[in-house]
């Protein structure tokens, strides 16, 4: 079990970052792979970015790569999500996963592995 709790969303004007936090409690894992995904009204959710949390090995959803980085702090069991150069199509949904032990394909659908999931939270980047 793993309990995710995000935090960071808002409202934000083209062109404008967003930072989104994840923190992870409650589990027994020595690792995790922990992601972001993002789900768009009347779009299927799609990977934005993920981290293994041993070593810090990053991936990537092509739609976000080069304007976002994702990043944690292993103190604090939280991983971050910094947007830059933000668009209206970033608005959506932005979920936080996680799951027990590596990263495989985990920006891919299903999201396999990602066996827990956060609220998630609304970012809205206007025009």
């Amino acid at each position: 079990q793993v309990q995710l709790v995000e935090s960071g969303g808002g409202s934000a004007q083209a062109g404008e970052s967003l930072r989104l936090s994840c923190t992870a409690s409650r589990y027994t894992y020595s690792s995790l792979c922990m992601g972001w995904y993002r789900q768009a009204p009347g779009k299927e959710r799609e990977g934005v970015a993920a981290l293994y949390t041993d070593g810090g090995a990053t991936y990537y959803g092509d739609a976000v790569k080069g304007r976002v980085t994702i990043s944690q702090d292993t103190a604090v069991n939280t991983i971050y999500l910094q947007m830059n150069s933000l668009k209206p199509e970033d608005t959506a949904m932005y979920y936080c996963a996680a799951g027990g032990g590596s990263c495989a394909y985990p920006l891919l659908p299903p999201f396999a592995g990602m066996d827990f999931w956060g609220k998630g939270i609304l970012v809205t980047i206007s025009s």
